[in-house]
This record gives structure tokens, C-alpha cells and sequence, in this order.
């Protein structure tokens, strides 16, 4: 599984509207920087309380990327 699907199928188990999460993924010379979008109304999910859902996210993803040499970069936008 690549790192993009990663993401998706992680925020795709947490919205209400899962046709409307969309990854791009930005790859830079050391870091690979991967754009979370999701629907306004499910921004919140994601995020979790006290932002704990993003930074599990994050967490997961540095380790995948860590296994994979890559440094990646979670961001999450409206």
C-alpha cells in the first residue's frame, strides 16, 4: 500500500462523506509532503479533540515513511 492510500483509507473510516477526501501528494527533494481534503462538516473528525485524531495520523505516517527511508509531512486542509 502506498503512503496516498495510507491516508485516504485512514480519513475515508472517520468522515461522513468519504467520496469527498482527496490526497495530493507533493514530493520535494528530501520530504514528501501528502494534502489532506476533506468536507468542511468532517474537518473535525479528522482532527480529533485537541487535534489527537491528526496527530495519531502523523504519527502512523512518520513511522510508514521512516520504514520507507522518506520523510513525510501531513497537512490538513479546508
Amino acid at each position: 500500500m502506498e503512503m496516498k492510500e495510507l491516508i485516504e483509507q485512514m480519513a475515508k473510516a472517520l468522515v461522513d462523506k468519504p467520496e469527498a477526501v482527496a490526497v495530493n501528494e507533493v514530493e520535494g527533494e528530501r520530504t514528501t509532503v501528502y494534502e489532506l481534503r476533506v468536507e468542511q462538516s468532517d474537518l473535525g473528525k479528522v482532527i480529533g479533540k485537541q487535534g489527537k485524531t491528526a496527530r495519531s495520523m502523523r504519527t502512523i505516517l512518520s513511522a510508514a515513511g521512516t520504514k520507507l527511508g522518506k520523510r513525510c509531512v501531513l497537512e490538513i486542509l479546508e
